[in-house]
């Protein structure tokens, strides 16, 4: 398609997997107003070869292999505070939702999403603006009503949703069997959940813990 005569926006995409990463340059290059202008395939090798400047929206995908899409963001704003990211993922639970916004993400939009909503959404984010569809806006105020986790307890949760026991779990971190029992006692409330199956289903169902 005939590029328009003003100066496209330049996308640069971070996409794992091959195809996907194709036809995102596909779908990217057949608007009249975008061009594709690098693609990587890694968080390392995005933020080995960023500078400000090389593209006007980051495209990116959130599960990547080695450094994860949030630490890249965070290092693609350490490099260029004025980096625009478009997340582009399929996963859409609340804690990825919240950790990709709060690492300066502009948008989170879902790889199911119509090539016109993806498109805009890369128009609108190049503009300035800051694009939340509705089912992610949903997820976001969800997460809103859950109270933040420390590191440790993150641990704690971790170990738990891989099936380990206070005992193990306590070995593990070296603490003792009653600490572990203090953090499961206020994972459980910061969850709110019962027990620890129902403290491992949610951590998984709302991102987390990540099982792969």
């Amino acid at each position: 398609m005939k590029k328009n005569a003003a100066t496209p926006i330049q996308v640069l995409i971070v996409e794992d997997h091959p195809t996907f990463r194709m036809g995102l340059a596909a779908l990217i290059e057949s608007q009249p107003d975008m061009t594709v202008v690098a693609q990587f395939g890694s968080g390392e090798e995005v933020l080995a070869a960023y500078r400000p400047g090389l593209a006007s929206v980051v495209l990116m995908d959130l599960r990547l292999p080695g450094i994860g899409g949030v630490e890249t963001i965070i290092g693609l704003h350490a490099r260029d505070p004025e980096a625009r990211v478009v997340v582009l993922t399929t996963y859409e639970a609340d804690e990825d939702v919240f950790r990709a916004m709060q690492s300066g993400a502009k948008s989170y939009l879902l790889k199911d999403m119509s090539t016109e909503e993806i498109a805009g959404t890369i128009r609108s984010v190049h503009r300035g603006g800051t694009e939340i569809p509705p089912r992610i806006a949903e997820r976001l105020a969800a997460r809103a009503q859950r109270q933040d986790l420390t590191a440790r307890e993150r641990e704690v949760l971790e170990l738990l949703v891989r099936g380990r026991s206070n005992k193990e779990i306590a070995a593990q971190l070296h603490i003792s069997d009653e600490t572990v029992k203090s953090y499961l006692k206020t994972l459980f409330a910061k969850l709110k959940v019962r027990d620890r199956t129902d403290a491992a289903i949610h951590a998984v169902r709302h991102g987390i813990v990540h099982l792969e």
